[in-house]
């Protein structure tokens, strides 16, 4: 039997990319833990309604489809971060399906999840496809139907969400020291996923000297949390559209 993957080497890439997993078959999660798909139950008492409502306090909006938008891309930002790193350093993509992963969510900074033990590995050949079955079509397809559950929002936004939350992982990726020469070429695995469905039409992706470059096509609505919040870097709009 092969070895579980050393998930434990992702914490060094930053917080968004860690992941904390069973070291033995039949290890169960750390204290504080519920399962992920808590995160997904619908209602206005679920985990993530409170969330929404949380950030919304946080930004000093009233908009809950900001708030929302705001939340997704941050959980899709882990979610893209701990398998493009994992799939780049490891050669492999983690189950981080809502039946089968943990989640403790802290009162600031990014969820931390864990994974039950396993062993195997995946033919690096196919790790984009794994990765666009697993991470995209997986986990942040349930994500996306949660959110638009508790908040209604358009699929081609929550879809332009999780593209620049996988084009941001990798800028994070490139530019740190323990993603150098001989890993998977992380920046190929991105461009294919983009450029396949469910996120093919989602935005221009291009690889640069400078690094990889994204331009999404359609707007987050961060720029709704007030006059001084202006537009993301790779928003559709070059500045904030006018207010009606």
């Amino acid at each position: 039997m092969s070895e579980a993957p050393d998930y434990g080497r992702l914490a060094a890439l930053g917080p968004y990319f860690a992941l904390d997993a069973a070291g033995t078959p039949g290890q169960g999660p750390p204290p504080g833990h519920r399962p992920l798909r808590d995160l997904y139950a619908p209602g206005p008492d679920g985990l993530l309604a409170g969330r929404v409502q949380e950030v919304a306090r946080r930004l000093g909006t009233t908009e809950a489809r900001v708030a929302a938008s705001t939340l997704h891309l941050g959980l899709a930002a882990r979610f893209c971060s701990v398998g493009l790193g994992a799939a780049a350093l490891l050669g492999e993509v983690p189950d981080l399906t809502p039946d089968r992963a943990w989640v403790r969510v802290p009162e600031q900074g990014p969820i931390d999840l864990w994974v039950p033990y396993r062993s195997g590995s995946t033919d690096r050949a196919a790790l984009a496809d794994r990765f666009r079955r697993t991470v995209v079509e997986g986990q942040l397809a349930e994500l996306a139907a949660a959110v638009r559950g508790t908040v209604p929002l358009a699929e081609g936004l929550l879809r332009g969400n999780t593209a620049s939350a996988l084009a941001g992982a990798l800028r994070v990726l490139e530019a740190h020291p323990a993603y150098g020469a001989g890993r998977t070429p992380a920046r190929a695995l991105v461009a294919e996923v983009l450029g396949r469905p469910p996120l093919a039409g989602t935005g221009a992706f291009a690889g640069t000297p400078a690094g990889p470059a994204f331009r999404r096509t359609s707007c987050c609505l961060y720029y709704r949390v007030g006059p001084g919040a202006g537009v993301c870097g790779d928003c559709c709009f070059t500045r904030p559209p006018g207010r009606r």
